[in-house]
This record gives C-alpha cells, structure tokens and sequence, in this order.
C-alpha cells in the first residue's frame, strides 16, 4: 500500500512539473526557433505544423529525474543498481536524441547524426547497460514465463540486450508522426510495468523503479498537454529515443522481455510496417502501403489524425491490459 501511495503522488508531482515546465519551455524553445523541419512527402498533410518546436521532450524529461532524485535525496525512495540502471539508460539515450534534435535544429534540415553514429551511440550505451547488469550479479537467463523456461545463454543475453534496447528505441522513434501517438503510448506502456514492477519484489528496488514508471507516466500526461491535436511542441529524438530505451530497460530488468512485444505492440507494428514496406520495394519495385511508418497511410486514405491516434491508443491500452493480466495475474 506505501508504495502505491508514493507511486500516485509521484504521478502527481510528475504531471504538476511538466505541466509548469511545459508553461516556461514552450516560449524559450519558440524563441530558438528549435523548429522541426516537415518532410516532403507529408507536406499536403502536416503543412499546418510547420514550424513547430521539437526536443519537447525535455517537458518529461527535466522533471522525471529531478523528482526522482529529490525523492532519493529526501529519503521517499532508495538508489540501488537496479534504479541506477534504468536512470541511466533513460539519460543515455536522451543524450543521443538532444544531440541529434540540436544538430538538425542547428543546420535548419532534417539531418542531424548520420544513421551510422545515431547506431554507434545507441550500440555503445547498450554496451554499458550489459555491462552494469552483469555486474549487478544478475544471470544472462532467458525467461518465457507461460512455458516455466529458463535458459542461461551467457554472452548472448548481452547481444539481446542489446537489440532490445536500440530496437524499442528507434519503434518508438518511428511511431512519433502525429500529435500524441508516441506519448500517449507511452503513457500506457510505462504504467504497466510501473504495476508489473510491483510484482516484482524478488527484484532489488523493485520499488523504486515502480516509483520512477508512475513519475515518468506523469510527467508524459503533463507534455501530453502540449502535444495532443494541435500540438504546440514536439517531443523530437530527445524524447522518443530515451522513452524506448527505458520501456526495454524496464522489460529487461523485470524479466519481461517478450511481453515487452505486447504491451509495445503498436510499436512493433510501426516497425514491421518499414521493415517489410522496405523488403519488399527493394525486391519488386512496388510498395505495400502508401506510406510508412503505417500511420501515414491511414493519414494518405484520409482519416482524421485525431481518429488514428485514437485508434492506436485503444489498441495500445488493450494490448496493455491483457499483458498485465498475465504479467501481475498469471
């Protein structure tokens, strides 16, 4: 019950932060012309977004770690290697999103960190997660919960980690094309392993990560504000990259790695729609949708973006409840 009680006001505080925060950014970032420059294959679509700040995600992410750490420091939560993981992380891959928002905002185009240094980065930062999570004396097991199948596959689990981490990231990254999908998904998502956290009292600060998923869940309601149709501001790759980083971070630590699929499922088929609009234009020439990620098809048949994104949602909240009926339940 204490650690409901903390994790709703954490919620709370979160969501209160980002909210002031968004109130004193917004104008800043506006001044900076931090403007996103619309691709030209959506102009018809978005034109009315133009010149729309983006690294709004700054709006989470300022507020979720300072929260987090004013709790720790005040004694509300404990720094343990599991919580310091996650942080790190989700800073990490911040890290990498701001320097590409800024380079891109900087050069006024769209290219900010060329495809091979955003992967290096990401790569070098799942390195370091591996690294941690071993020294936390934890073993490399594969887990497949429904099957009661645990399988020790040593250095491999580092390589799994390691797509886990960058591949939740760029989903993510992918499925951040219209007003709120990404955020509003990723409030969903981080809600549910914030309650799968607390399922999870084998795991040492099982607590405190719950804590930091229900300040984070806030924290995204209160940019939520600014972001849903008509957005006022976009979270851009400083957002979008640490959010899937983290969501992957969580499924790992909890040893919820393939639910991950389930309560990521919308994100997954973000991904699967490139993957295979790509195979396929590569070996015949033709595309299977009319543009992709697969929202913008939607968009290109003329559905409302308020509609798809409401669509994704309930079927990202769906996907939720179901996985937490296995992952807290079963």
């Amino acid at each position: 019950m204490l650690i409901l009680t903390k994790s709703i006001m954490a919620m709370m505080i979160g969501f209160i932060s980002a909210v002031l925060l968004g109130l004193i950014l917004l104008p800043i970032l506006r001044r900076l012309h931090a403007n996103q420059t619309i691709s030209k294959w959506l102009e018809r679509e978005h034109k009315a977004k133009q010149g729309t700040p983006t690294m709004g995600g700054l709006i989470f992410i300022i507020p979720s770690v300072l929260v987090m750490m004013i709790l720790v420091f005040t004694g509300k939560a404990k720094f343990n290697y599991t919580l310091g993981i996650i942080l790190f992380t989700f800073i990490g891959y911040f890290l990498i999103g701001f320097i590409d928002d800024f380079l891109i905002i900087k050069r006024h185009n769209n290219k900010g960190l060329t495809k091979t240094q955003k992967f290096t980065m990401q790569v070098i930062v799942a390195i370091i997660f591996f690294y941690l999570f071993m020294k936390g004396e934890n073993e490399p097991l594969l887990w497949i919960h429904f099957l009661h199948f645990k399988m020790n596959i040593g250095w491999l689990y580092g390589v799994f980690i390691l797509f886990v981490l960058v591949a939740s990231s760029n989903a993510v990254n992918l499925t951040d094309g219209l007003d709120g999908l990404a955020g509003g998904l990723s409030v969903i998502a981080f809600l549910t392993f914030g309650i799968i956290s607390w399922n999870t009292d084998w795991l040492l600060g099982y607590a405190d990560i719950s804590i930091f998923a229900f300040l984070l869940t806030g924290s995204l309601l209160g940019f939520l504000i600014f972001n849903t149709n008509k957005a006022k501001v976009f979270m851009g790759d400083t957002g979008s990259l640490c959010l899937g980083a983290t969501l992957g971070a969580y499924a790992i630590m909890t040893r919820h790695e393939l639910l991950l699929i389930v309560i990521g499922i919308v994100f997954v088929i973000e991904t699967l729609s490139c993957m295979i609009q790509i195979f396929v234009f590569k070996l015949t020439g033709k595309r299977v949708f009319p543009m992709t990620p697969i929202h913008h098809s939607f968009e290109k048949k003329g559905m409302r973006e308020a509609d798809i994104v409401k669509m994704f949602w309930t079927i990202g909240l769906v996907a939720s409840m179901l996985a937490l009926v296995y992952g807290v339940w079963l």
